[in-house]
């Protein structure tokens, strides 16, 4: 145990914690042996329980609220539909001393050893299915299995280069795996986030049962994925499926605490037969990819055709040997069921020995004897899809006892093993040890899986000193999963000595200073500008319907001094496509469906949904208080029928722009002033210069009313300014000046265009004697049409020429930023 100084006891509690805990009949439970007798690397734990239980509960709300504020979460799919949920964190730790752990990391890099070996001879010389070791069928009949991967060449010793594995300990005390992670093994970055919550919360105790820490393991494994790049300035990606994996943020901070850039699929490209990631800079060679992507949607040239999310020519870059995957294509095949029933057997013939760490009796039904004892013994097995579960699959894809199966289900399997038994397995059932979770104030009994991790290294093998727990939520522990409700857990694995304090992230007394985040790819940059159109759009759709509404809450009727005006601004939201035709004839139903369909049939709620859906592929570089908001805004449009009337209308409008304001505070007083800001800063400019130049065209033309021109100055937040100039009503000059050519007016064009040219003039980092790229060129012309124009000679062909002149800008910052050109010859190498 530790050789610091024990925390206070408190015994008057410890006793009724331990007599309120019941584990479950013929179970082991890792808090108390069989007799009920606490074991005694708890002890430390249990103390601190037992300590004053408001101060328990402060410690765990402290961990609640890190993973709260740290915007962890995972996503849920339920009924079609998908949304995040917090990350629920169980506030006791598992709790494994060093010796015990040893043992299990032994048997872990013994593993990890023969599934290397298995994977290199399945893409490699087949040996083992020749001899018959390995049934041909189980490797080639797997889903995971990719034939386009077969003898393509395998960057250094290992072909497997990270695998997890997940255990569980049965009654008799033995740690088992149920099963093998090879494809992306998922949850590092959760246990890692697990680990700074709990050990923040209870730091005394951390410190007291000198837990090993994670970070070697994270640095030994980055240190032997740079390795393999083969070059001096190797650049690691950590590729996502995107935001709408459930696991999204993991890989979002997994690349941040590993110091990986973290791309999509759009954000490569292959060129020569190398990877390349789009970056504003250009494109930038990637030398080795971690993959969080499925194999099969890895490449739609060669591999799943329909697959939106891959590299074209991922392939053909891997087998012209200028990337290095983690973990390669294919991998997945070392995860069937069905390869479980075979594992003693290769580890005798590949290793020479026995596995120490056994998997479950597995029973794979495509040979005969094995289908048959199934068949004879399938009250006291469970069922399970020998691989993936496939369409038209009969069961749970879970494995599901044999007893619990009603005369449908039994028919089902019986037709599915007489067409295809070579898709089944029978499985000894399991039945997992319990650990304590905290719930009301009290310890109960809950069964657990624990994901181990291994890397392979320069070195060796090196395994994770502890791993991912989950922790299910009710006894039953057939189908734990986060999907269904269950918990994580931290994972101690205690050492008898103080440890050395190693980690990745900052340190306190000597944190390395950092201004920039590294190139910004292309496809960030690219959403957020669309994220500024999206909003600025949306915002001045609104600006128009509550001018329109507040018209028509003053006269009561389109009629009088405000009936150009209306029809003006109706006009205005049908042009630019922010409401519907009207289904009826006249005034009045025109303006009610440009109402109607502005709010609620979609335009305000479809450009809220874009910019969402931009926002959350740049997530981590928003504040958790901006998502937050952009969720608000959408949710006052949400449902339908809303804002028909004007009185309506007007107070969602005024609600809507409160909202808009605060998410414009918070992009410019938090979001730090890197590439990232400029490019939603340049989005928002242009379109608000180009939707200015609208509404000057319709509302201040030669014949234009005051009504009209007092509209004008409402929607471009100008009346306060107009009016301390001038002391008379809207004229037409004076107001085309301040909206249009007015560069000190935030809401005039000419601001717009003066910005533009400021932040294009921070992007580019251009020498002093090189010549201006097309974007700049644009917004200097601009500008300088702009500073020159006379008010009296600005007409409406003119105003349209700077609203076109700014869509082309657009299109060239696309060009020129988003979309590459070929590689230079530098970074061919």
């Amino acid at each position: 145990m530790s050789t610091t100084a024990p925390l206070p006891a408190h015994t008057d509690r410890a006793p009724a914690l331990l007599a309120g805990y019941r584990p479950l009949p013929g179970i082991r439970d890792e808090l108390v042996d069989e007799a009920g007798r606490l074991r005694p690397h708890w002890r430390p734990v249990l103390e601190r329980l037992v300590g004053d239980p408001e101060e328990v509960e402060r410690a765990f709300a402290l961990a609640d609220r890190h993973q709260r504020d740290s915007g962890v979460y995972y996503r849920v799919y339920d009924e079609g539909e998908s949304r995040e949920r917090t990350w629920p964190l169980s506030h006791v730790p598992l709790v494994i001393p060093d010796a015990e752990w040893s043992a299990i990391a032994a048997g872990l890099v013994e593993r990890a050893e023969l599934l290397d070996a298995l994977l290199r001879d399945i893409y490699g010389p087949g040996r083992l299915a020749g001899d018959g070791a390995l049934p041909a069928a189980l490797a080639a009949g797997s889903p995971d299995f990719l034939r386009p991967m077969v003898g393509l060449p395998n960057p250094g010793s290992r072909r497997l280069q990270v695998y997890a594995a997940d255990l569980g300990r049965g009654p008799d005390g033995r740690w088992w795996v149920l099963g093998d992670r090879a494809q992306a093994p998922s949850g590092m970055g959760y246990a890692l986030e697990n680990r700074v919550a709990l050990s923040r919360a209870l730091p005394e105790l951390y410190g007291a049962m000198n837990v090993r820490r994670l970070a070697p393991f994270f640095q030994t494994w980055r240190s032997a994925l740079a390795a393999q790049a083969g070059r001096e300035a190797s650049r690691i990606c950590l590729l996502t499926p995107g935001p709408l994996n459930e696991t999204y943020f993991e890989h979002a901070y997994l690349s941040r605490y590993l110091g990986f850039l973290l791309v999509e699929g759009g954000d490569l490209t292959v060129r020569d037969g190398a990877v390349f990631v789009r970056t504003i800079a250009g494109l930038k060679r990637v030398d080795v990819l971690v993959r969080r992507l499925d194999a099969e949607f890895a490449d739609p040239v060669e591999l799943e055709h329909s697959s939106q999310i891959g590299v074209p020519g991922l392939v053909e870059a891997v087998r012209a040997g200028k990337v290095v995957l983690a973990n390669p294509l294919g991998a997945g095949v070392l995860e069937s069921r069905a390869l479980l029933g075979f594992l003693p057997s290769l580890a005798r013939k590949v290793l020479g020995r026995d596995l120490s760490l056994p998997n479950i009796a597995t029973w794979w039904c495509g040979q005969p004897a094995e289908r048959e004892h199934v068949r004879a013994h399938i009250e006291t097995l469970a069922i399970a899809p020998a691989f993936s579960a496939r369409p038209g699959w009969p069961l749970a894809p879970e494995p599901t006892p044999g007893f619990e199966l009603d005369a449908q289900a039994r028919a089902r399997l019986d037709a599915l093993l007489e067409r295809r038994p070579f898709d089944v397995v029978g499985q000894e059932v399991v039945r997992l040890s319990t650990m304590p979770v905290w719930r009301d104030g009290r310890l109960e009994p809950r069964p657990f899986t624990l994901r181990a991790y291994v890397a392979a290294t320069e070195n060796g093998w090196e395994v994770l000193p502890g791993g991912f727990c989950r922790v299910s939520g009710s006894a039953d522990a057939r189908a734990l999963s986060m999907q269904l409700g269950d918990r994580s857990a931290d994972v101690w694995i205690t050492a008898g000595e103080p440890v050395e304090e190693v980690t990745l992230l900052p340190s306190p007394a000597q944190p390395a200073i950092r201004r920039v985040t590294g190139y910004l790819p292309s496809r960030a940059a690219e959403n957020l500008f669309w994220l500024g159109r999206y909003l600025e759009r949306a915002e001045a759709t609104v600006r128009v319907v509550r001018c329109l509404a507040g018209l028509l809450v003053e006269s009561n009727e389109a009629a009088g001094p405000a009936r150009e005006a209306v029809g003006r601004l109706c006009d205005l939201l049908l042009a630019w496509g922010a409401a519907a035709p009207a289904s009826g004839p006249g005034a009045p139903a025109i303006i009610d469906q440009a109402l109607r369909s502005s709010f609620s049939a979609g335009s305000v709620l479809r450009l809220l949904g874009e910019a969402r859906r931009t926002a959350s592929v740049t997530r981590d570089r928003l504040s958790t208080d901006a998502v937050r908001a952009l969720a608000d805004l959408a949710a006052l449009f949400e449902h339908e029928g809303v804002s028909v009337t004007p009185a309506e209308s007007l107070d969602l409008a005024d609600q809507a722009l409160r909202v808009m304001a605060a998410f414009s505070g918070l992009v410019q007083e938090n979001m730090n002033r890197l590439s990232g800001w400029r490019f939603l800063e340049i989005g928002r400019r242009i379109e608000r210069g180009v939707l200015t130049g609208r509404c000057v065209r319709r509302l201040a033309g030669l014949e234009a009313d005051p009504a009209s021109l007092d509209a004008l100055l409402e929607i471009t937040d100008s009346q306060i300014t107009y009016r301390s100039r001038y002391l008379m009503g809207a004229l037409r000059l004076p107001v085309v000046d301040l909206v249009a050519l007015d560069d000190g007016n935030p809401r005039a064009v000419a601001f717009q265009v003066a910005r533009i040219q400021d932040h294009l003039a921070a992007l580019s980092n251009l020498p002093t004697h090189a010549a201006l790229d097309l974007p700049q060129k644009i917004a200097l012309q601009l500008a300088t049409t702009l500073r020159v124009t006379d008010v009296q000679d600005l007409g409406h062909d003119d105003i349209l020429a700077v609203e076109n002149r700014l869509m082309e800008l657009s299109t060239e910052i696309t060009a020129r930023f988003f979309a590459q050109t070929p590689p230079p010859a530098e970074e061919r190498a």
